[in-house]
C-alpha cells in the first residue's frame, strides 16, 4: 500500500491510498481541485470513493469536483446537511456502521470536533487484510483498535508550545481554548497510541500539524520514543510506501 500526500495543514488536507492491484481511495477532500488533478497526471482511474472527515472548508471544500467525475463522496449526514451537498454522489454514512467500496472494507468513528457530525475511518483493504486507521480534527478518541497496521492521525499541537504562544499574545484566549477542545494535542495522541494495540504497527505518520502551536521534530522523535515504531511527518508531496510484510 502507498500513501501520498496532497496536502496536510489548516490551508487543506487530502490523502491518497494506492494499493498494489492499483485500488485507491482519497482521504479528505480540501486541496485545490486542480492540484489533485497535476498530482494524479488528470487520471482517475481506480479510485473507488472519497471519504470525507467533516464539514470544515480544509477538508471539504472540493468534494464536489469529484462528484462531477463520477466518484462517490462518503460521510455522515451532518456534515452533507451543513453544506447542503446533495444528490445521489453523496452517500450517507453511519458511525461503527460497516460499509465496503470496492476491495476496502471501512468502519467510520464519531470524533470529538466543533463539528455536525465529524468521522474518523478505519479501513481494511480485504485482499492482504491491512489496516489503516485515519483520524484528524479531534481532541480525543474514545475507541480502541485491534491489529492496526498504519497509522495516519492529526498530531496538531504540543500544549507547552501553544501556552507560551497564548501567553505571548502570539493566539488569543478563543483560538487557544478552541485548540484544546476541537485537536489532538502531542499529549494525547501518545496517550491514544499506548493505549492501543500497536504489535502489528508499522508505520505512523503524523498530520495536519499546526503552523504556530507544533515542532515537527519533538512530534516526530516524541511518538517515536514513546512507541519504538518509525514515525513520519506528512508534509505535501510525500510518498511512502506502507508495508505490512514481512514481519
Amino acid at each position: 500500500m502507498k500513501l501520498k500526500v496532497l496536502g496536510s495543514s489548516s490551508s487543506g488536507n487530502c490523502y491518497l491510498i494506492e494499493t498494489a492491484k492499483k485500488d485507491k481511495l482519497i482521504l479528505d477532500a480540501g486541496i485545490n481541485f486542480k492540484d489533485v488533478q497535476k498530482e494524479l497526471n488528470f487520471n482517475f482511474d481506480g479510485i473507488q470513493g472519497v471519504l470525507v472527515t467533516h464539514e470544515h472548508m480544509d477538508h471539504l471544500k472540493y468534494a464536489a469536483n469529484f462528484a462531477l467525475y463520477g466518484i462517490n463522496i462518503y460521510s455522515s449526514a451532518g456534515t452533507f446537511q451543513k453544506l447542503n451537498l446533495t444528490g445521489h454522489r453523496f452517500k450517507v454514512i453511519k458511525a461503527l456502521e460497516q460499509f465496503t467500496i470496492g476491495n476496502f472494507t471501512i468502519l467510520p468513528f464519531d470524533t470529538q470536533h466543533d463539528a455536525a457530525e465529524p468521522l474518523g475511518f478505519l479501513i481494511q483493504y480485504r485482499p492482504t487484510g491491512e489496516k489503516l486507521l485515519y483520524a484528524t480534527d479531534t481532541y480525543y478518541i474514545k475507541y480502541k483498535f485491534n491489529k492496526l497496521n498504519y497509522l495516519l492521525i492529526e498530531c496538531n499541537y504540543n500544549i507547552e508550545i501553544a501556552k507560551e504562544n497564548e501567553k505571548d499574545g502570539v493566539i488569543n484566549k478563543t483560538r487557544y481554548s478552541r485548540l484544546l477542545e476541537s485537536h489532538f494535542s502531542l499529549e494525547n495522541v501518545v496517550k491514544f497510541l499506548k493505549s492501543n494495540d500497536l504489535k502489528y504497527t508499522k508505520n505512523i505518520i503524523l498530520c495536519h500539524l499546526s503552523d504556530t502551536n507544533s515542532n515537527q521534530d519533538i512530534m516526530k522523535s516524541t511518538v517515536y520514543e514513546q512507541t519504538g515504531i518509525p514515525t513520519t511527518i506528512a508534509q505535501p508531496g510525500l510518498n511512502i510506501e506502507l508495508n505490512l510484510y514481512p514481519f
